[in-house]
């Protein structure tokens, strides 16, 4: 049996998820179970997951989650892996590269001691040249320090371990911290850092993982803008704009 369980939540991603699908198929380290998690689609995202799992190196499970929000798809998805005998798990998103030694630096950092293993995101090079990549990473830097000197994430409310930004397309976590913490909030984004600080008032076992990195789509920072994409994380909403653009 399989211990590595890879989940891809997806939401309208019929023209993006065969790339990232092709890039879990590159792996170095290919001995893990994929799930893929349609949530709520209308378009073809399900019929693209169910074409590649007929040719796929790996056994792939292709789940439907009604409820729409992201933070749903991913509970159903790890759940499901759980139940299946997961022991490991790991996330990108459907419009997200990981590069080819992801899974392995996913199940080394777990097999390490890691709870919680958080990787690296760059900007996905097909939507960015160099200087967008280069913007892309600074604001991420920007992101990071400005939750690690957020009061509310200081450690007096109870935290174990000090603040880390943690993206959840880059993302891997033993099923038994997943199960202890409470899983994924079910909830539309941004659900990331509501996961991350449940994992860090429970353990200080949360590493960043330099072998895991996603390039990672840059879609809501073009739709939304700088101001609004930092809002929206933030958790006040996307404003004036309506679904999500990923």
């Amino acid at each position: 049996m399989r211990s590595l369980w890879v989940v891809v939540p997806a939401h309208q991603e019929a023209t993006r998820i065969g790339a990232t699908l092709n890039a879990l198929a590159a792996q170095r380290d290919r001995d893990f179970t994929l799930v893929v998690v349609d949530n709520a689609s209308s378009d073809e995202t399900a019929e693209v997951a169910r074409d590649f799992a007929r040719v796929a190196p790996f056994p792939v499970h292709v789940l439907s989650e009604p409820e729409k929000g992201v933070g749903c798809a991913v509970d159903t998805g790890f759940r499901y892996a759980i139940g299946h005998g997961a022991t490991l798990l790991a996330r990108t998103d459907a419009d997200c590269l990981p590069h080819p030694g992801w899974t392995a630096g996913a199940r080394d950092a777990l097999r390490r001691g890691a709870g919680l293993a958080c990787g690296r995101i760059e900007a996905r090079r097909d939507e960015q040249g160099p200087l967008g990549r280069a913007a892309f990473r600074a604001l991420v830097r920007v992101a990071a320090l400005f939750g690690r000197m957020r009061p509310a994430h200081r450690r007096r409310h109870g935290y174990l371990a000090p603040y880390r930004m943690h993206a959840g397309n880059n993302m891997a976590v033993t099923a038994a911290l997943y199960e202890a913490v409470g899983g994924m909030p079910r909830r539309p984004s941004p659900t990331d850092r509501l996961f991350l600080n449940r994992v860090r008032r429970h353990t200080t076992a949360i590493v960043h993982a330099r072998d895991m990195v996603v390039e990672n789509s840059t879609r809501r920072l073009r739709a939304y803008g700088l101001v609004g994409t930092a809002r929206w994380y933030l958790d006040k909403g996307p404003g004036r704009h309506g679904e999500d653009p990923r």
